[in-house]
């Protein structure tokens, strides 16, 4: 292994343990910030400079791209004015490695006056910040990944870290569901991904390829091609899926030569066929599909009746990938 890679592999280790190394941290402490938070009839307000403010942008926009209304706050600007975007019922979400930075100190006073509680992210608990903070999570690090132990490395790995574990418990808290998370993203692939169930882009009715199974199969191809998906379903005599016959099934039968009788679609068709609900996001279809290499999923009802079909030209139709 080269030195370059020696040193990558060190860096990428130290910082998983420090994000590791957070876990056995996790207390009641936590559990305080994210009623603080959630409890929030304002805005979060995270603040913090430097590295602890880039981390504090991220954490403030993932925050608000998870229902939690949020912004971020630079405490250098924040003493020229800018603290006038904060208002009573806001929580400021602090960041600091030191627990002493002089700009953010310099912001406590104000937020004080207005009654704003103030959540800190720092790696030293005992410090003047922590001190002056309603509830402090621990985020320090046994070591920085910089040879010289200075540049914060692992330390803005934890913080940001555990911004985001404050963010997916907010997120938990809220019930967030996928259609609130495609509001919110209107014009990104993640909120597009999220925008699509199954029961958006299926066919429905006479659309669904569906013989009985005691047709021959001449007729479950015909079926096959007047639907124009490769694929049949075939059903009972009480309309419940037993199986699918796809085009593939179709060419295997072909290799095997000719059966000493014709075959009935229920004896030529595929078994405990795949099958996803309707309430299901289509782009979960598309997983299932890539998965076990099919091109087609069936949507039964609470009886095992097929309902509806949706094929991977559907969902590619739709953009969602």
């Amino acid at each position: 292994m080269s030195d370059v890679r020696r040193l990558a592999e060190r860096v990428l280790r130290l910082e998983a343990d420090a994000i590791l190394g957070l876990i056995p941290k996790l207390d009641a402490g936590f559990d305080r910030a994210v009623e603080l938070l959630h409890g929030c009839s304002g805005r979060v307000i995270v603040t913090g400079m430097g590295k602890s403010g880039l981390v504090g942008r991220k954490i403030a926009a993932t925050l608000a791209s998870t229902a939690t209304p949020a912004y971020f706050l630079h405490p250098a600007e924040g003493v020229h004015g800018d603290l006038g975007m904060v208002g009573r019922g806001d929580v400021v979400l602090a960041l600091s490695n030191s627990g002493e930075t002089d700009e953010v100190l310099a912001i406590l006073p104000p937020l004080k006056r207005l009654g704003v509680p103030l959540v800190l992210l720092t790696g030293n608990p005992t410090s003047t910040l922590a001190r002056q903070c309603e509830v402090v999570i621990d985020v320090s690090v046994a070591e920085e990944a910089c040879p010289m132990n200075l540049t914060p490395t692992c330390s803005s790995t934890a913080a940001l870290a555990a911004g985001d574990a404050l963010a997916m418990a907010l997120l938990d808290r809220r019930g967030l569901r996928p259609e609130d998370f495609a509001a919110l993203h209107p014009r990104g692939t993640l909120g597009w991904r999220a925008l699509f169930k199954v029961s958006d882009l299926m066919l429905t009715g006479d659309a669904v390829p569906r013989v009985g199974e005691d047709v021959s199969m001449r007729d479950a191809i015909a079926e096959m091609t007047r639907k124009r998906k490769g694929v049949t379903t075939v059903v009972d005599a009480a309309g419940r899926l037993l199986g699918v016959i796809t085009d593939g099934d179709l060419r295997r039968l072909h290799l095997k030569g000719k059966s000493k009788r014709p075959l009935r679609a229920g004896e030529a068709a595929t078994r405990q066929a795949k099958t996803i609900g309707a309430d299901d996001l289509a782009f979960k279809a598309l997983e299932v599909m890539e998965s076990f290499e099919i091109t087609s999923l069936v949507i039964v009802d609470g009886e095992q009746r097929p309902v509806g079909l949706i094929h991977m030209h559907d969902i590619l139709r739709a953009k969602i990938v």
